[in-house]
């Protein structure tokens, strides 16, 4: 994998933490807002304070600040997964939904959270018998 970005996403200088695009990518669609926000699209495009609505009433995941949410909408957009559409009205609405890639991504991240949310005891189970053998219970 070549080394091209920060993790910000600008030219690496010296002494820039250095990563390659497949990994930057992959923290972008799997990080914690990233995934909610992929999944959120995939069933309706959103403008801002919807989505981010949408995203607080998520269970057991604390609400999301509008800079995390502008900066993840940012990182999408970026990564070409999410469309940003302004309307050109007073005051302007902002819509945004996915792309074809970023709806190809959704459904692998919706894939996978479903698949968790079905195992989850099974994992929870298999936890338990290694901490009952590594005496951390």
């Amino acid at each position: 994998m070549a080394v091209s970005t920060t993790a910000g996403g600008t030219a690496a200088g010296a002494g820039a933490r250095i990563m390659c695009p497949q990994r930057l990518t992959m923290e972008h669609v799997t990080s914690r807002w990233g995934v909610l926000v992929l999944i959120r699209l995939l069933e309706s495009p959103h403008r801002f304070a919807e989505l981010r609505r949408a995203i607080d009433s998520t269970e057991s995941v604390g609400p999301v600040t509008e800079k995390m949410l502008a900066q993840t909408l940012q990182n999408l957009e970026r990564d070409g997964l999410v469309d940003r559409h302004v309307r050109p009205v007073i005051p302007p609405h902002v819509d945004y939904s996915l792309t074809e890639l970023g709806r190809e991504a959704a459904e692998q991240v919706r894939a996978l959270a479903l698949w968790t949310n079905e195992r989850l005891s099974q994992v929870e189970r298999a936890r338990e018998s290694y901490d009952e053998a590594k005496g951390r219970a």
